[in-house]
């Protein structure tokens, strides 16, 4: 779903920075062998995800839902030299798609990839998190939030994708669509949360910044 018209969409992707080469062969890839392309951050987005890495420069990410790797690669712009990004997901069939282009990059060494479940995964990482980007199913949203709350440093931003879920936000829900349900509970959360502060952008599917107080 569109909140602008394709025309300022891609205006606005004119007017930002260059897709990087990996980047753009990795997002071409993703289009050619790979269902459900459109789960893709993309160039625009890719690029806010970096610019807010770079502004964090943190030293321990943490993400969640890696898809292709992607976003992945956006947010580990912004690392420092010894820092490190764990990258969580479940599907086991694009895992080495998502290797070869980590590989490819310069932060392949600084580069953890996690397969299986993430809410059984997280607790077993002793880190401190400086950024986090939940981009995995939606109905475990709350769950992943309130598990990663405790683990972050002061100051820290969790990123939060697609909360408002193609407009479904706005509709009425249908008693079999829990995904919507949990995310307007989620959004709600964040609103309300004393533990963060948070803006919620309406970038591609919607993107919420949440600092941690």
């Amino acid at each position: 779903m569109h909140f602008i018209s394709e025309e300022l969409e891609d205006y606005a992707a004119f007017h930002s920075e260059n897709e990087p080469a990996l980047l753009a062969a990795l997002n071409r890839e993703t289009h050619q062998k790979i269902l459900q392309p459109r789960m893709l951050s993309g160039h625009f987005q890719g690029r806010v995800l970096s610019m807010i890495s770079k502004l964090v420069n943190p030293k321990h990410i943490l993400e969640i839902g890696t898809y292709t790797g992607y976003a992945t690669l956006c947010l580990a712009e912004g690392l420092q030299e010894n820092g490190t990004l764990d990258t969580m997901d479940n599907n086991e069939e694009l895992y080495d798609f998502q290797t070869k282009y980590f590989d490819l990059s310069s932060w392949k060494d600084q580069i953890t990839q996690h397969l299986g479940n993430a809410l059984d995964m997280i607790p077993s990482l002793n880190k401190k998190f400086d950024l986090v980007f939940i981009d995995a199913d939606k109905e475990n949203y709350i769950n992943y939030f309130n598990m990663i709350v405790p683990m972050m440093n002061k100051g820290g931003i969790i990123l939060s994708d697609n909360v408002l879920w193609s407009g479904k936000v706005l509709e009425p829900v249908k008693a079999n669509d829990k995904s919507t349900k949990i995310l307007l509970e989620y959004n709600q959360l964040l609103k309300e949360d004393p533990r963060v502060e948070t803006v919620l952008l309406p970038i591609r599917d919607g993107l919420t910044v949440s600092r941690v107080i």
